[in-house]
């Protein structure tokens, strides 16, 4: 599997404390089927990273790694807040390119409130050639009340990204709702981890992708992702399995 959002990099926002926390949360993805992973800081007005920090913190990672023999591959990229988008220029955006890619870029949907522009925002990206990527819109009261508001942004040009512990029920009965609604409309597009930490929230990309169902789950979890960090388009979209209400979804 490939997960293009986690905090996994140390001491950069309120994700990894330090690399040992890092290394946990490193182990715990590779134990779970994850095989390449998006190290993706905040980059919001309380977790100013820059792509150098962004950079030394993966390269250290990437080290440390290697010397505990973890079976994953490390990218990098970052969390980019909507309101912080004008403020990075080209060579910054192409840095904090999703998975390495400077052509894919994650941004941060906010809890609260729809934000304005979007839309128009992921719009010019396109056509500069960038594909943006939000992150887990199914948190957001907004999305949950009206998730099919979402379709503007699909429309655009978006690609939607859910967390797993939205998917999979961790995150609670509304996120888990709105995730299956979004996947129902066919607004969702991949499934990442947003790890922060060990135990809260961490790889349980497996258990969503089950949880989805077979030919769905593998297209959430790896194709998708796959083919965004390749620069191609989407693979078709399979059907998504049919269960009789959300709590026969989740298993409880």
């Amino acid at each position: 599997m490939i997960d293009l959002h986690s905090h996994l990099l140390p001491g950069l926002d309120d994700g990894a404390r330090d690399v040992e926390e890092a290394l946990l949360i490193a182990r715990s993805m590779s134990e779970d089927g994850v095989r390449i992973v998006a190290a993706t800081p905040h980059v919001r007005d309380d977790y100013p990273t820059s792509p150098d920090q962004m950079e030394a913190a993966l390269t250290q990672l990437r080290a440390a790694i290697e010397e505990e023999g973890i079976a994953l591959d490390v990218r990098g990229g970052g969390e980019i807040a909507i309101d912080r988008l004008d403020s990075l220029d080209s060579e910054a955006r192409a840095r904090f390119g999703l998975g390495g890619n400077p052509r894919l870029l994650l941004l941060e949907f906010p809890y609260y409130g729809w934000p304005l522009g979007l839309a128009r925002e992921c719009e010019g990206l396109r056509i500069e050639g960038v594909v943006p990527v939000i992150a887990h819109p199914e948190r957001s009261v907004e999305v949950q009340e009206r998730p099919d508001q979402i379709e503007t942004l699909v429309r655009a040009g978006a690609v939607i990204q859910l967390t797993a512990a939205s998917v999979d029920g961790r995150l609670g009965r509304a996120p888990a709702a709105c995730a299956r609604r979004l996947l129902e409309l066919e607004l969702a597009h991949l499934i990442s981890s947003d790890a922060h930490a060990p135990g809260v929230r961490e790889a349980g990309l497996s258990a969503a992708a089950a949880g989805v169902g077979g030919e769905l789950g593998d297209w959430l979890t790896r194709l998708v992702p796959a083919a965004l960090l390749a620069g191609d388009d989407l693979p078709p979209r399979p059907p998504l399995r049919r269960r009789r209400g959300l709590r026969g979804w989740f298993g409880g």
